[in-house]
């Protein structure tokens, strides 16, 4: 993938297939490194199907016989120097506790590190394409964050559909907003 913001749908995706009612999106940029962590509670998987999900073979789709979306994310953080993890917990095996974590590591200054891309795009086709679900986005930059919680939406909005027109023009805005509030910041750092 061109840009890591398609890995991030992808996996995210996964996760609402998976039945998760909350997932969150974790960015985190400290000293050259990019984290990434997608945590959900949906119904998490297995030790061996944990073991499987890296292999481009595997896949629980019936509409293809192959499952890319891992196998690119570790593809990308290991031509880094990065890596990646994958935890979770069935709902079997925990009723209240399940759900799956999966943590990406990247080396920012690594050529062949995969652009970030357009990330407050990938969290908005998340909550238009899913407004029954929940998001929790937060990006790190500098020790400062950009977050949306739709949880904290949904107490403001009551009835009105997080896939509204006016409802997604704001959580456009607001991310934009916040991005260009990092950016100013930084830049009158700079000028100190």
């Amino acid at each position: 993938m061109k840009e890591l913001s398609l890995n991030i749908l992808d996996v995210a995706e996964n996760s609402v297939k998976a039945g998760a009612s909350l997932t969150q999106i974790l960015l985190t940029e400290q000293d050259g490194t990019l984290t990434l962590e997608i945590v959900d509670d949906g119904c998490g998987m297995d030790e061996d199907v944990v073991r499987s999900v890296i292999d481009p073979f595997y896949t629980t789709r019936t509409t293809r016989k192959v499952g890319m979306g891992i196998p690119l994310l570790k593809l990308a953080c290991e031509q880094t120097g990065g890596s990646l993890a994958i935890s979770s917990v069935t709902e079997e095996a925990d009723p209240v506790a399940h759900g799956t974590h999966v943590t990406a590591t990247f080396d920012m200054n690594h050529i062949d590190f995969t652009p970030l891309g357009d990330v407050s795009s990938t969290v908005l086709t998340l909550i238009q394409g899913h407004p029954d679900r929940d998001f929790m986005f937060r990006h790190r930059l500098q020790g400062r964050d950009v977050e949306l919680d739709t949880r904290e939406l949904r107490e403001v909005l009551e009835d009105v559909p997080l896939n509204s027109y006016d409802v997604m023009e704001w959580i456009r805005g607001n991310l934009q907003e916040q991005y260009e509030e990092l950016s100013d910041r930084d830049t009158r750092d700079g000028e100190d």
